[in-house]
């Protein structure tokens, strides 16, 4: 039986279970299908996924529409003007906003910012859960990373093409940039209402401040806005302002940035809101801020769409004092009634910086800059520059005399005919020095020198100066008949007080992009164009127009320190250029329509110029002109133009170029070398007492 059975085959082993297994083979054999059709889609989707996000890290993200707003910095680096186009925004790093700006905007934006890729799937969930329960859309899911990616590529409509561009250029950004980056640019990007966008902006606006001096009151304020700028406005509704505070206050408390005490500090304290009206500076310098832009996109090519939307920053010479000082003087001279117009630019000599500049008494109805206007005659500041070729030529000097009566010239070999007149036909009928003509304007003595020293000689060295307008070399060239701008005439008579040196007048010092790299830089342009002597002694003889007989004596009492310059009128303008050692000024007053001046209009430059000087330089002590080599003090006798012995009975110190001393003495038989008892002379004390003597007079009231 053994050997038998060896031969068989072994039974198989019969199913515990036959009948399910039979049932389970079918779904086992399905399932494993399916397993392996999931496991190709699951490597599909992995592939789609990997190539997605290789795909997107490739890609570039859109340009962004964020604009900032360009600022224009006076010479004290404070704020005269913004431009931008819409949108006031200045953008800041996220190292100079306040900590708590920070945390208050994660607390009731986005608080795991930091732990998410940029959708925060928890956040939806629960704002699913809270939505549904309130049967509203209470509560929002948008991370940072989400507003930021609208706010910056995408309008605000509601379709899935724009949702799932919104994704894409999340995950772009998750990938491109650092967190704190992201967070930086939200803070920079986000609207404050008013106007205002971004943080820094809104700190300015609200506040007054930069962002990084906002206080926990003011973070939490500021970080309520932008939920709905128009709601929770503090200037619009405070109660609505303050209710949101308190819910981001709540906010921070839970996460743990404040505690108790700060929260109810923070909520009870009254805060300081800048007066939305005190926030415009339309008023201030606008013919200013008018030149700034002109010389930024004209003349220095800054692109114009740059300047309003690209954050730069210009600073500019511009000093407030004086233009506030300015803009009084011109308003307290000429009454609100007039249609009188006024022009006034202020020059600093020594490094051409242009300090104020008024181009008009009304910038909203005209905005026609008269400063850099060449249709009005300078009239008599004119001469000063003809009395400096004069005293440059081997032909005249101050004390050269010629005599003041009715006179006709012939000029152009004697085909033309010139008769000019004094005002209102006033004439000494005597022979004057330089001296007496400057300071009583006479015109004759003018056109005498013209004609001793030729026009264009003259023309030359009004060029020198600063003067570019068209000249022509005629005998009327001596009494200003051709137009000359106020700003040129200001640039020109700074020479004179700057030692002969002539620096180009400079309005803007540099510009910076909003990353602080230089656009442009201005470089001093400084020439000797005439020698210090030179100068000195046209700013002695100008200082004779503010003396007793001179043209602008009524306003000497005003001044109280040494000023030269020069008066000047015709039927239709009126002028006052002058200077001190730390300002050259150019004052104009007329009618656009050439309309004749009366009496009283004439001489409203004068107290212009007066009342602005001593404003603008309230708070800098009197300095004297500096008195150079190559000039000497003598005492002269001005109806003979010799030297004057102590016998002569009128004598006046006079201030000559060394070389150019008369040789002949009034009045002794004394020698010439200048060391008879007259007086003659050189004497040091001598100067300086009628320095003092000078001074005691600029005090006096």
């Amino acid at each position: 039986m053994n050997q038998s059975s060896k031969g068989q085959k072994k039974p198989r082993r019969k199913l515990r279970f036959p009948i399910l297994s039979e049932r389970l083979l079918p779904y086992m054999l399905r399932l494993k299908k399916w397993f392996r059709r999931a496991s190709i889609l699951g490597v599909i989707v992995f592939v789609a996924i990997a190539g997605l996000y290789f795909y997107l890290r490739m890609q570039s993200l859109p340009d962004s529409t964020i604009s900032q707003t360009s600022q224009m910095l006076d010479l004290n680096g404070n704020v005269i003007d913004t431009f931008h186009g819409g949108e006031n925004r200045r953008s800041v790093t996220l190292e100079n906003i306040s900590h708590y700006v920070i945390d208050a905007t994660l607390a009731v934006e986005d608080r795991r910012f930091y732990n998410h890729a940029g959708f925060d799937l928890k956040g939806m969930a629960r704002a699913v859960v809270v939505n549904v329960q309130s049967m509203s859309t209470k509560q929002g899911a948008s991370t940072l990373t989400q507003q930021l990616a609208r706010n910056l590529y995408l309008t605000h409509e509601r379709t899935w093409q724009r949702k799932l561009k919104e994704a894409m250029y999340t995950a772009q950004l998750e990938m491109k940039y650092t967190k704190d980056d992201i967070l930086g640019m939200y803070l920079n990007q986000i609207y404050y209402g008013h106007g205002a966008y971004g943080i820094e902006a809104a700190a300015k606006l609200y506040f007054g401040k930069h962002a990084s001096e906002l206080s926990i009151a003011e973070s939490t304020m500021l970080a309520g806005i932008p939920k709905g700028p128009k709601y929770y406005s503090p200037y619009l509704n405070m109660k609505n302002a303050k209710d949101r505070q308190f819910v981001i206050l709540e906010a921070m408390k839970e996460g743990g940035s404040i505690n108790e005490e700060q929260a109810a500090s923070a909520f009870g304290e009254v805060l300081q809101f800048k007066p939305l009206s005190t926030l415009q500076q339309e008023g201030f310098a606008p013919y200013f801020r008018d030149y700034i832009r002109y010389l930024a996109v004209e003349k220095f090519g800054i692109d114009s769409e740059l300047l309003n939307k690209g954050g730069i920053t210009i600073y500019t010479t511009l000093d407030q004092e004086a233009q506030a000082a300015a803009e009084e003087s011109i308003n307290r001279v000429i009454p609100e009634s007039s249609t009188q117009q006024a022009a006034l630019i202020a020059i600093d000599p020594r490094n051409g910086y242009i300090k104020a500049l008024v181009g008009g008494r009304d910038y909203k109805n005209n905005q026609f800059n008269r400063v850099f206007a060449s249709t009005r005659q300078p009239g008599s500041t004119f001469k000063p520059f003809l009395y400096l070729t004069a005293i440059q030529s081997s032909f005249m000097s101050p004390l050269t005399r010629f005599k003041s009566e009715p006179t006709v010239f012939s000029y152009d070999e004697g085909r033309k005919t010139y008769e000019p007149h004094n005002y209102n036909d006033k004439y000494t009928n005597d022979y004057i020095d330089m001296r007496q003509a400057i300071s009583g304007s006479d015109n004759i003595y003018a056109v005498n020198t013209i004609m001793t020293v030729g026009a264009n000689k003259v023309i030359d060295a009004a060029r020198k100066l600063g003067i570019d307008s068209p000249m022509n070399p005629v005998p009327s060239l001596a009494l200003g008949t051709f137009p000359v701008s106020p700003f040129e005439m200001a640039s020109a008579y700074g020479t004179f007080a700057n030692a002969g040196v002539h620096v180009e007048p400079v309005a803007i010092l540099r510009i910076e992009d909003y990353k602080g790299q230089v656009l442009y830089e201005a470089k001093e342009t400084a020439n000797q164009v005439i020698t210090a002597a030179e100068a000195y002694v046209m700013t002695n003889l100008m200082e004779s127009v503010f003396d007793m007989g001179g043209t602008a004596h009524r306003v000497a009492s005003v001044i109280k320190r040494p000023i030269a310059g020069k008066t000047g009128t015709t039927a239709t303008d009126a002028w006052l250029v002058g200077y001190t050692p730390e300002l050259a000024a150019a004052v104009w007053v007329g009618y656009d329509k050439d309309r004749k001046l009366s009496v009283a209009e004439a001489h409203r430059a004068a107290p212009i110029f007066a009342s602005f000087i001593e404003g603008s330089l309230s708070t800098v002590p009197p300095k004297l002109f500096a008195m150079p080599e190559g000039v000497v003090n003598v005492y002269i006798d001005p109806t003979s133009g010799k030297l004057a012995a102590a016998t002569c009975p009128n004598r006046r110190m006079e201030t000559l170029l060394v070389g150019t001393v008369p040789t002949e003495v009034c009045g002794s038989m004394a020698s010439t070398n200048g060391t008879s008892s007259g007086g003659i002379g050189k004497d040091k004390n001598e100067h300086q007492r009628s320095w003092w003597d000078d001074l005691k007079r600029w005090w006096k009231d």
